[in-house]
């Protein structure tokens, strides 16, 4: 089952009749492990009616019985701070147009935390909906000396209780047949008090009748968490932590990198050999094979990124890291829930501006979406490790570590800092007198990852990038194939200009250096001159206004135009065509340097925009962020290559 996850949200025809079975409950309650239990990790995504807040539908099937499985998002109560737990709410309440009530509800309590879940499960219970609880994490509970006789919780609750351990898929089965049942699930004879003093008595004496002795606390836990949360020494791990990764994603994935270069080399090589035509070989092997294979090559850097980033999350690490920058945080006048927005930009940053719809404040939100743009997304990663690759020896090393990796992390860090620094100032412009709404996160205790869970999670960013791949970068690629190659040139202007027509290599060198391309780089070269950027590299950057990673694809075609057999060393020996630079080399350190930076910061996407365009209802702010972004990386790149210059002078 598919959606386009950009789409509308009304009732599906094909669902029509199903039963609705909403899921709520608290994030890391374990909710979405329960969902992609139940329906088999085929959800469909998309918006709810009149909203930009996604929502999350599955099919659970038990049999010929079928049930519509919805996860909402996650909330701490139903008094809303949120537009996320506004949805919850609005959902619950049947408030959205189209959407409807739900049939029935799963409340997913984990059991470790039972005490603070019981204030929200008075709340859903009064709504008089057909309700079970499933209650999660059951086994660590156990493991940690807590107790809870699930059977008198269900007796005292009035409602039918489930244990479920959802990434180990221990219990599923049974809930499944659970909602055939759905219209004959037991109800509480007296719906619970709302009142805040009764609701809390009411929770004491349900688990006390049920027996629940909370877990003792992690022993591990309460000792790493010493060191991980310390001020300074959890700073310190920090940064260790995201220099391993960096050296991780350099070191392990080059190997694969390089086979991965070679399959398309040879392969297009294939096609020049075999293909007859000249413009169909040139075609396939230069603009397909050449443009797309130049931006696969490093699927291996982007997977390991991903790998590594759903192992940290998985393990509970992000959390601390989420509180370690909370001070960070305040100091831009915004909270840890905004680093959470921030860090899923790592990814992409049409999530991390999604994410922000969980800050309380509007203010923070914009401040945030404002920001995220400049996190280092995965898109970057393509260029930063070719241009690294031309800028830094792989041999030289900065004490015990790569030079490689140390550049790539200093990128990142430039861009986080650059992102803090801009949420500053837009929540100052935006702001003079706001306070920093209260940060609360739950610190998870360490848990080893479920296997499936984590190569969920790397595949479902990898498959994004992946379909980019087969979309944008293809139509991008086979453009700009025809723009470097026409318009045509006969025979006789060759030879007049003084081409050797027997000589394919200075025949398609002419080519390129006269094609339409050609001139529309030039046209733009006065902005980009200060810069060191050439007529090729203009073409790049205007080409990665719709996606980072068709510069990758730009410079390939260019080199295989310039030298087929060896693009990679053509990059490096690639020199000035005319001008008073004309015979230097290109690609010297101030202007990869000056490169690096104006790709920190510039707003080269066009998926981002339109989400900041549905995010903030308006073309302003998206035309805001273009303007100062754009303006910003060539002023930085500028200084960049300013540096470098004095520096190696």
């Amino acid at each position: 089952m598919s959606a386009d996850c950009h789409g509308g949200g009304g009732a599906d025809p094909v669902l029509a009749g199903v039963p609705r079975i909403a899921l709520v409950g608290a994030p890391n309650s374990g909710k979405t492990s329960v969902f992609n239990g139940l329906t088999g990790l085929r959800a469909k995504t998309g918006n709810y009616p009149g909203v930009t807040v996604s929502r999350f539908v599955g099919i659970s099937r038990t049999g010929r019985d079928r049930h519509m499985v919805e996860d909402l998002p996650g909330t701490y109560s139903l008094d809303p701070i949120s537009p996320d737990e506004q949805i919850t709410v609005d959902v619950l309440d049947g408030r959205l147009e189209d959407a409807g009530r739900p049939d029935a509800l799963l409340v997913v309590a984990d059991a470790t935390t039972l005490r603070r879940s019981s204030g929200f499960l008075a709340h859903v219970l009064a709504l008089g909906l057909p309700t079970c609880v499933v209650v999660t994490f059951t086994d660590e509970l156990a493991r940690r000396q807590g107790s809870l006789d699930v059977g008198a919780f269900a007796q005292a609750l009035g409602v039918p209780v489930l244990p479920v351990v959802g990434h180990r898929g221990h219990g599923i089965a049974r809930l499944r047949e659970q909602l055939t049942t759905w219209r004959t699930w037991s109800v509480p004879v007296v719906a619970p008090p709302t009142e805040p003093g009764e609701r809390d008595a009411w929770a004491e004496s349900v688990l006390a009748f049920a027996g629940y002795r909370p877990p003792e606390r992690h022993r591990a836990t309460r000792r790493v968490d010493a060191v991980l949360l310390h001020p300074v020494w959890g700073t310190v791990v920090f940064f260790a932590t995201m220099g391993l990764f960096f050296q991780t994603v350099f070191t392990l994935a080059a190997p694969l990198q390089g086979g991965v270069e070679s399959f398309f080399a040879w392969l297009s090589g294939q096609v020049h050999a075999h293909v007859g035509a000249p413009w169909l070989s040139g075609l396939l092997g230069d603009a397909l094979i050449g443009g797309v294979g130049g931006v696969l090559v490093f699927v291996p850097q982007i997977v390991l990124l991903f790998l590594l980033l759903a192992l940290l999350e998985g393990v509970g690490y992000m959390a601390r890291a989420a509180f370690l920058t909370d001070r960070v945080m305040a100091r831009a006048g915004l909270e840890g829930r905004a680093f959470v927005a921030l860090l899923s930009s790592f990814a992409c940053a049409v999530p991390g501006i999604l994410a922000t719809r969980t800050l309380p404040s509007a203010k923070d939100r914009l401040a945030t979406m404002m920001a995220a743009p400049l996190m280092t997304c995965s898109a970057r990663l393509p260029v930063y490790v070719l241009l690294i690759g031309l800028f830094v020896d792989p041999s030289a090393r900065v004490g015990p570590f790569g030079a490689q990796g140390v550049v790539m992390f200093g990128l990142y860090l430039l861009g986080a800092v650059s992102a803090m620094l801009a949420a500053w100032a837009f929540k100052k412009l935006g702001d003079r007198h706001g306070r920093p709404v209260p940060f609360f996160m739950e610190m998870p205790p360490y848990r080893l990852p479920a296997p499936r869970a984590v190569l969920v999670a790397m595949w479902s960013s990898a498959r994004a990038f992946l379909r980019k791949c087969s979309t944008v970068i293809v139509a991008t690629s086979v453009v700009l194939w025809l723009l470097l190659n026409l318009p045509l040139h006969t025979d006789a202007r060759l030879r007049a200009a003084g081409v050797d027509t027997t000589d394919s290599v200075a025949v398609s060198a002419y080519t390129t250096d006269h094609s339409y391309a050609a001139g529309l780089g030039r046209v733009v070269a006065p902005v980009f001159e200060p810069l060191g950027f050439d007529w090729r590299i203009d073409v790049g950057v205007l080409s990665a206004q719709a996606a980072r990673e068709t510069f990758v694809a730009t410079l390939g075609q260019v080199a295989a135009a310039e030298r087929p057999e060896e693009p990679a060393r053509a990059l490096r020996s690639m020199t000035y065509t005319d001008g008073p630079h004309a015979g230097e080399r290109v690609f010297t350190a101030p202007t990869v340097a000056a490169l690096l930076v104006y790709f920190v910061y510039a707003l080269q996407c066009t998926a981002t925009m339109a989400v900041l365009r549905r995010e903030t209802g308006t073309w302003r702010w998206p035309a805001i962020a273009f303007t100062y972004l754009t303006v910003l990386a060539w002023l930085m790149a500028y200084l960049a290559r300013t540096v470098t210059v004095v520096l190696g002078g």
